[in-house]
């Protein structure tokens, strides 16, 4: 009612952005190490391989208990998908099996 037009954290975001995190010390990235925990990581891709995304529609709620439970398992989402399609359909006969 008596809130500015526009988003309901506008003032908020821009707070946020304009002031810098006084806590917090800037680190530069190691080598650009990945984000993810030792123990969650993927395979690496085929040298040579483009990789492409798999879209698929699922109800929300699948989806969200499924990433809840990737994330407590410590795996990724990709790395569950890769291992279930896998073991249903195979590789093609000109790959290894990881």
């Amino acid at each position: 009612m008596g809130e500015p037009k526009g988003s309901k954290y506008g003032a908020l975001i821009k707070q946020a952005k304009q002031a810098p995190p006084d806590d917090q010390p800037t680190i530069e990235p190691e080598n650009q190490i990945s984000g993810q925990p030792d123990h969650q990581t993927t395979r690496p891709p085929a040298p040579d391989e483009k990789q492409v995304n798999l879209c698929v529609k699922v109800p929300e709620s699948l989806r969200r208990h499924w990433a809840i439970q990737a994330k407590i398992q410590g795996v990724t989402m990709t790395a569950v998908m890769v291992e279930a399609l896998t073991e249903r359909f195979g590789k093609p006969d000109d790959q290894m099996t990881r």
